[in-house]
């Protein structure tokens, strides 16, 4: 079953870049495709955090 998961990227100042929502089977295939969506818009070196719809941290860059 598809699970909904967080994708959230900030600037220093707080200001989101993105928040977008996506959809996964399970947290490691979520922690994939958040690694996979911030290489695709360049924001891999960005301030992000991915979490799971229980809220765990699953990826966190600062």
């Amino acid at each position: 079953m598809s699970r909904i998961y967080k994708l959230t990227v900030f600037e220093l100042s707080g200001e989101k870049l993105l928040d977008e929502s996506f959809t996964a089977e399970n947290d490691e295939q979520a922690k994939e495709l958040g690694q996979n969506l911030l290489k695709e818009k360049n924001y891999q070196d960005q301030t992000h955090r991915c979490t799971s719809p229980s809220g765990a941290l699953l990826l966190f860059h600062r």
